[in-house]
């Protein structure tokens, strides 16, 4: 059953076709969505604070379900005051904010159990979440425009399957949610979504949906991650560096608190457009070696075009699979890049591989804690991953020892030094 269940106010969206490649990236998200369901019944809920997100979500989801050959039917809560649901390849229409005291909408969705041949693995090849999709050349940064999603709503959806659709009408649409999918959104904080949600969404701009956390439990840890995150970075690339002005005088900061050395092997893991490999350069003098890794092309090709990368300083990978042999670097950079790992004590563990006993880590980011969260519209909590009480069991359970921890206004630095396996 899906239920949609928006609150709070609309916000204006104006009317946008969808582009080849955002019908495409749509395709992408709910086919991986669609292959996170079990094949029995399962009652899902789809929640976000913006009424085009929930609907544009649970209407797409209902119409892929059905042509995947689990039949829907969509009942409605008596009270429902929502927007008509959407077909899966309709532009979203422009609507006016609704009142913030506009009733809780609720929609029902049952979906009939699936048989596990349906949903094979050949829809969800490497072919059709290949990098080419992402081209920067289809893809333009307009499409992100903060104008596209309002702050007025407050809204959620929720996504539930029953075990026929011919019992879908004996369903309540209040009952608990066996999959719970939160949606972000660039107006609304969502900040209890990584706590309550077993998916969270980005659904910033309504035509890019990208899947950026996918509960443990739903163990589909590897068919998501890399596809993902490119869809999410692909687009952004050309005006990453924009988003956090002038800060070279930060990162230099950074990689002398570091201090690599002069001769040292260092690896800036997901280095994104470069900014760090200047610095990491002048650090590690001729006889040194400098490497840049990140999973999307299109950042590397930033950094090559902003002159920060040398010819074979570039590797395209994933942070969770490093290129590189065991114990071969002297120190790792890693900036902007924990809090975007699946599995963040994997994670760390994969950079204690590739680096020597005694080497260091530097895990960094150009804002503070609190002023990114700030940014984003959410509070810290102290269960976070980089939190003082947290981060340091994390690395130690990888390999590290937190020698330093610094989360002030202007910068994050986490210092750390490999122990002996």
């Amino acid at each position: 059953m899906i239920v949609a269940m928006p609150d709070d106010g609309a916000s204006p969206t104006g009317a946008r076709e969808l582009t080849a490649a955002r019908t495409r990236r749509w395709d992408e998200v709910l086919g991986l969505l669609l292959a996170m369901l079990p094949p029995s019944a399962v009652r899902i809920r789809v929640e976000g604070r913006v009424i085009e997100a929930v609907e544009a979500m649970a209407g797409r989801l209902g119409a892929a379900l059905d042509a995947a050959g689990r039949p829907c039917t969509r009942a409605h809560h008596p009270a429902a005051d929502r927007p008509p649901a959407l077909p899966s390849t309709a532009p979203i229409p422009a609507t006016g904010p609704l009142p913030a005291t506009a009733t809780l909408s609720i929609a029902t969705l049952s979906i009939a159990t699936l048989g596990t041949a349906t949903l094979g693995t050949a829809t969800l090849g490497t072919a059709t979440l290949g990098t080419a999709t992402l081209g920067t050349a289809t893809l333009g940064t307009a499409t992100l425009g903060t104008a596209t999603l309002g702050t007025a709503t407050l809204g959620t959806a929720t996504l539930g399957t029953a075990a026929s659709a011919a019992g879908a009408a004996d369903d309540t649409t209040d009952g608990p949610a066996d999959i719970v999918i939160g949606l972000r959104t660039r107006s609304t904080g969502d900040d209890d979504l990584d706590g309550r949600a077993d998916v969270v969404v980005d659904l910033h701009d309504l035509s890019w949906p990208v899947i950026r956390r996918v509960a443990d439990r739903l163990g589909v840890a590897d068919t998501w991650h890399v596809s993902e995150s490119r869809a999410f970075f692909a687009i952004r690339a050309t005006t990453w560096d924009s988003r956090f002005g002038d800060d070279a005088a930060a990162y230099a900061a950074a990689v002398a608190d570091l201090a690599p050395g002069a001769g040292a092997v260092v690896v800036d893991v997901g280095c994104g457009t470069g900014r760090a490999l200047p610095p990491l350069r002048a650090a590690v003098g001729t006889r040194g070696v400098v490497l840049g890794l990140d999973v999307t092309p299109q950042m590397l090709e930033v950094a090559r075009d902003q002159g920060r990368a040398r010819p074979g300083e570039l590797l395209l990978g994933d942070a969770r699979r490093l290129p590189l042999a065991s114990g071969r670097v002297d120190a790792v950079f890693a900036a902007g890049l924990v809090h975007h790992l699946p599995d963040i004590r994997a994670g760390l563990a994969e950079l204690a591989r590739v680096c020597r006993p005694g080497g260091r880590l530097a895990i960094f980011h150009p804002s503070g804690r609190a002023a990114l969260a700030a940014r984003h519209g959410r509070t810290l909590r102290p269960d976070e991953p980089l939190a003082p009480g947290q981060l340091g069991p994390l690395l130690a359970a990888a390999g590290w020892r937190l020698d330093h921890h610094d989360d002030a206004s202007h910068r994050f630095l986490a210092l750390a030094s490999r122990t002996s396996d």
